[in-house]
C-alpha cells in the first residue's frame, strides 16, 4: 500500500514545475552480526505396539456410537444386531472382538465432565485393587531381576534363558570360549596368593529412606523366615534424625514392607514367637513400643510412654523370652526382656497397656586398688550405690530361667529370674564395655562375648577365668553369632571386617576375613534361618546378604 500510494504521489506531480526527477544514490546501512543462543534440537525416537484389532476397533467405535446411541432397544433391534454378529462370524470376523467394541460404544455413550473424570481417576488410583495388581506386578518384576541370586540363596537351579543366535555368532562364541579357556589355563600353574573361602554378595537391603542411618539391630521373623526386621539409628550427623524400624521381605529386596518411624534411634528389635505379628522396638530413649506387622498404620499398637517404670536410658537390647509362669504346670508364658542403659534388667506385660517390673538391677563395682602403705580404709559402700549400664544380655537355650548380662564396665553376670539370689557367677576378662554374649547352642555351657576392648573370649559356665581370647585386628568388636550348622563356627564383625572362626581348624587366625562394606563400618550381623547366607548391617543404612562357602560340619565327638 505505501509504494501503490508513492507511485500516485510521483505520477501527480510529473506536471508540476517544481518537481525534477533525479538519481540519487542511497548508503545502506552496515551489516551487524547477531548471536542467539538456544537449546539445541533434541531428536527422540517413540514407537508404539498396535493389533489388528487397535486399528479396526476404535474407528468402528467411533462411527457406530451415535447410529447406536440413536437406536431403540427393541427386540427387533436386538435381532438385527446378533444377524450382523453372525455374518461378521460368517465373513471371518472375531465374535469377542465385536462384543468388546459393542461394550465400549456402551461405555463410551454417557459423556462426563472434566471435574467428574477427575474424581473417577482419583477413585481408581486410591482402589484397594490397584493397590494389590501393583503389588503382585511389583513381585513378578522383583523375581525376574532377582532370580538368579533368590535361587542361590533357596539352592534351587538357576534359570538361564535360551539365546537365539545364529551360526556366524556361535562360531564366534565358541572362538571366544576357547580363548577364555586358554587364558584361564595359563595363570593356573602357580596357586593364587590370598586363595581360600570368600563371601559373595548376592544383594542389599537399601533404598533412600534408610540412608544417612546406622543398622543397629536385625532379628527374623520366628514363623515366616523370609521376613526380616531391622532397626536403623544415627550415630554421626549432629542433626537428630529420626528412627526406623523396617520389615523387609525377600520378595522385594528394594523397597521395605512396613516402615514404623520413631522419635528417636532404633537400638533394638524382634519379633514374638507366639505371636509372630508382634513386632518389639526398643529406642535410644528408652522407649519399649510394640508394632502389628499386619497393619500399614505407623502408630504402635502398645507404648510404653505412659508408664511409671519405662527406662531412663537406652534400650541396647530386648526379646522374646518362653517361662514357665502359666495357670498349669509346664505352661509357658512368653515375656519381653529389656536391658537397659540405666542399670535394670526388666520383663514387660502386654495387657490393656505395657507396663514392667525389675528382674534385677546392676551394681556398679568398685574397682580393686592395692591399699598404699599408711592409707585407711575407705568405707563401705554408702545406701545409694550408683547403677552400671547394661549392654547385653542371653538366655539359656535350655534354661530359660538363667541369663547372661553384660555391662559397660566389662563385667558379665550369670543370673537367675527366680530365688533369692540373682546373681550366680560373675565373669571378669574384658577392659572395656561388652557389647554381645551368646550361648552355644549346642555345646550348652559355653558362650562367647566381645567387647570395646578389641577382643573375643570363650568362657565356660563353671570357670570364672575365660578359656580362649580370639584377637585378629585392634578394632572394637561389636557383634558376635554361633553359626546355626555347627558348635564350633562362630561370625564376629568389628568396625571394617567381618571374621568368620572355625575352632576345629585353628584357634589363633580366622578361616575367613574379609572387607565387606567399603563405605561404611560393620556394625551388626546375622545368620539366615533357612539358607547358607550371613546378613551384615553398616554404618550406611544397608543390610547386605552374603553366601558363605561351603565349611566342614564337625562330628559329635569333636563337639
Amino acid at each position: 500500500e505505501r509504494n501503490k500510494i508513492y507511485t500516485e504521489i510521483c505520477e501527480a506531480k510529473i506536471d508540476s514545475e517544481y518537481f525534477e526527477e533525479k538519481i540519487v544514490q542511497t548508503f545502506s546501512g552496515a551489516a551487524k552480526t547477531k548471536e542467539v543462543q538456544c537449546e539445541t534440537i533434541t531428536v527422540a525416537e517413540k514407537g508404539l505396539m498396535v493389533t489388528p484389532w487397535d486399528l479396526d476397533n476404535p474407528l468402528d467405535v467411533s462411527e457406530t456410537e451415535p447410529a447406536e446411541t440413536e437406536k431403540p432397544e427393541t427386540p427387533a433391534g436386538k435381532s438385527s444386531t446378533s444377524a450382523t454378529a453372525e455374518e461378521q462370524g460368517q465373513a471371518g470376523a472375531v465374535p469377542p472382538a465385536t462384543a468388546s467394541s459393542i461394550t465400549l460404544a456402551e461405555s463410551a455413550a454417557p459423556a462426563r465432565s472434566p471435574e467428574e473424570q477427575e474424581c473417577h481417576s482419583g477413585a481408581i488410583l486410591t482402589s484397594a485393587k490397584l493397590q494389590q495388581d501393583l503389588v503382585v506386578m511389583e513381585r513378578i518384576l522383583m523375581e525376574n531381576i532377582f532370580q538368579p541370586k533368590l535361587a542361590v540363596y533357596r539352592q534351587i537351579p538357576v534359570l538361564i534363558e535360551p539365546v537365539v543366535t545364529s551360526d556366524a555368532e556361535v562360531e564366534e562364541e565358541e572362538e571366544d570360549e576357547e580363548e577364555k579357556q586358554e587364558e584361564a589355563a595359563e595363570p593356573a600353574e602357580g596357586p593364587a596368593e590370598g586363595a581360600g573361602p570368600r563371601l559373595e554378595l548376592l544383594w542389599s537391603y537399601r533404598c533412600d529412606l534408610t540412608r544417612g542411618h546406622s543398622v543397629s539391630s536385625m532379628a527374623w521373623n520366628k514363623v515366616n523366615p523370609d521376613l526380616l526386621a531391622v532397626g536403623y539409628r544415627e550415630f554421626v550427623s549432629r542433626d537428630k534424625k529420626k528412627g526406623l524400624a523396617c520389615c523387609w521381605s525377600l520378595k522385594n529386596p528394594m523397597w521395605p514392607e512396613r516402615i514404623f518411624r520413631c522419635e528417636d534411634g532404633v537400638t533394638a528389635v524382634d519379633f514374638s514367637l507366639a505371636r509372630p505379628h508382634l513386632l518389639a522396638v526398643g529406642t535410644a530413649s528408652g522407649r519399649v513400643a510394640v508394632y502389628d506387622v499386619r497393619s500399614r498404620q505407623d502408630t504402635a499398637l502398645l507404648d510404653s510412654s505412659a508408664s511409671l517404670n519405662k527406662h531412663k536410658g537406652p534400650v541396647w537390647q530386648l526379646k522374646w523370652v518362653e517361662q514357665e509362669g502359666g495357670a498349669t504346670a509346664g505352661d509357658k508364658e512368653e515375656r519381653l526382656m529389656c536391658i537397659s542403659g540405666d542399670g535394670r534388667m526388666t520383663q514387660w506385660f502386654i495387657q490393656q497397656r505395657l507396663d514392667c517390673s525389675d528382674v534385677m538391677q546392676i551394681k556398679r563395682t568398685e574397682s580393686e586398688k592395692k591399699k598404699l602403705p599408711g592409707e585407711r580404709e575407705r568405707k563401705s559402700e554408702g545406701p545409694i550405690s550408683q547403677q552400671a549400664a547394661g549392654m547385653c544380655f542371653d538366655f539359656h537355650p535350655k534354661d530359660t530361667d538363667i541369663f547372661l548380662a553384660g555391662t559397660e564396665e566389662g563385667h558379665i553376670y550369670c543370673c537367675s529370674c527366680s530365688g533369692k539370689e540373682q546373681i550366680l557367677g560373675t565373669y571378669r576378662g574384658h577392659e572395656g564395655p561388652v557389647y554381645k554374649v551368646a550361648w552355644n547352642p549346642t555345646s550348652t555351657d559355653m558362650f562367647l562375648s566381645c567387647s570395646a576392648d578389641w577382643s573375643i573370649l570363650l568362657w565356660h559356665r563353671d570357670s570364672h577365668t575365660p578359656l580362649l581370647t580370639f584377637t585378629s585386628v585392634t578394632a572394637f568388636v561389636h557383634d558376635i553369632k554361633w553359626a546355626p550348622q555347627s558348635a564350633l563356627i562362630f561370625a564376629a564383625v568389628n568396625e571394617k571386617r567381618v571374621e568368620i572362626w572355625d575352632l576345629s581348624v585353628s584357634i589363633f587366625d580366622p578361616v575367613l576375613s574379609c572387607a565387606a562394606s567399603p563405605e561404611g563400618n560393620l556394625s551388626s550381623l546375622l545368620f539366615a534361618s533357612n539358607a547358607e547366607c550371613l546378613l551384615l548391617g553398616d554404618s550406611c543404612g544397608q543390610v547386605g546378604v552374603w553366601l558363605l562357602p561351603s565349611l566342614a560340619v564337625p562330628s559329635s565327638d569333636q563337639v
